[in-house]
């Protein structure tokens, strides 16, 4: 199968230039194989593109433009549909071919496709990821010794969790013991300063003046 890109190399469209320089540029940085078609130079080109072109992705005036993509006989798209796919990481899949191993397109469609990691990309998962998957390309007497080894991981990490809640809560305990302690022995001097000596009747009560007195100021 191969990709063919069907251009007009004396369109005078810059855009359409644009358009086709970006299709051809990235195949070549892919190393991905095709077959430039220019309808420019070969009417047959241009016939046979606007033939195999179907109907609902014509333009309103019936002439499709380039670039127009095929795979062999099979229409993958126009430019505006590569620029999707390639947003999408999806190119190999619009192209019709198979995404190389290890890519980020690999990875969506083995997960879309059987629901299975690639190896390449198992390393980045955690430790329940790893056993689910080890657990599925183990014979079924093996599967139950997973899941016991997971079931006592969790409950470690469980235990160790509950541990650490202990030891934060002690730690608390212990420093608003000090602080309550220190408040009941700070208490009783603020009572004692409170409680001031009372004033008895005899210091409220002036000394009456005698007449004795009264007469010495006299004379």
């Amino acid at each position: 199968m191969v990709v063919k890109v069907f251009i007009a190399s004396q369109s005078g469209s810059t855009a359409i230039k644009k358009k086709q320089q970006d299709v051809l540029g990235f195949l070549e940085a892919n190393k991905i194989d095709f077959k430039e078609m220019d309808i420019a130079a070969n009417e047959g080109n241009r016939k046979w593109m606007r033939e195999n072109v179907p109907g609902e992705k014509r333009p309103q005036n019936g002439i499709p433009l380039p670039p127009q993509i095929f795979n062999d006989e099979l229409y993958c798209g126009d430019y505006d549909a590569f620029f999707n796919a390639k947003e999408d990481h999806g190119v190999y899949a619009f192209l019709g071919l198979a995404p190389p191993p290890g890519s980020k397109e690999a990875h969506q469609a083995a997960i879309i496709q059987n629901g299975e990691v690639p190896e390449s990309d198992k390393g980045d998962l955690g430790n329940e990821q790893h056993l689910l998957i080890a657990a599925e390309d183990q014979p079924e007497e093996n599967i139950e010794i997973l899941h016991n080894h997971f079931e006592q991981s969790t409950d470690l990490n469980e235990n160790i969790g509950e541990n650490e809640a202990e030891k934060d809560q002690e730690s608390v305990h212990q420093t608003i013991e000090p602080e309550e302690a220190a408040k009941e022995e700070e208490q009783p001097e603020s009572e004692e300063k409170e409680e001031a000596e009372p004033v008895t009747e005899e210091e409220d009560e002036e000394e009456p003046v005698t007449e004795d007195e009264d007469e010495v100021d006299e004379s």
